[in-house]
């Protein structure tokens, strides 16, 4: 073998048997496959001023912690600028229950409720009934696994 051949052929094994790199860290604030949009789009103040899930507009919008977050009103745009915090989702907006459970799931933003003022999502209707079994419960659990789920 020509010297070149063999220098090729020696990095080509080597990158075929060496370890994967470790897998990177999910991002703190959950805003799926597409953009960097959190909430999947859904105004966060409005479920605390409505008292529903609403859709955000894309033309009304601000950024908090990296992400994207849509508002149905510039009113709850406004609102959230003055108080980010206070409505952002709890776990970076990633299925309470799951969190309690140890790992990350999306969450279907039709699937909320606020406990003592702060915004919980769930993944589906069914594991939001779920969660509602102890909501107490989960969320101490959830307290407890949250950062670390992230990985």
């Amino acid at each position: 073998m020509r010297p070149l051949l063999l220098v090729s052929a020696a990095l080509g094994l080597a990158a075929a048997v060496a370890p994967a790199p470790a897998e990177a860290a999910k991002p703190a604030v959950h805003t799926g496959l597409i953009g960097n949009v959190a909430v999947s789009g859904y105004d966060p103040v409005a479920y605390f001023r409505e008292g529903r899930a609403m859709p955000g507009r894309r033309d009304i919008s601000a950024t908090h912690r990296g992400a994207t977050y849509r508002f149905a009103s510039t009113a709850n745009r406004d609102t959230f600028l003055s108080q980010p915090d206070r409505f952002v989702p709890q776990y970076g907006g990633y299925c309470a229950w799951a969190v309690s459970q140890g790992y990350t799931a999306s969450a279907d933003p039709r699937v909320w409720r606020i406990v003592n003022g702060k915004l919980y999502l769930n993944y589906n209707a069914e594991v939001g009934r779920r969660w509602a079994e102890d909501i107490p419960g989960h969320i101490a659990k959830a307290n407890a696994n949250w950062p670390k789920v992230l990985g």
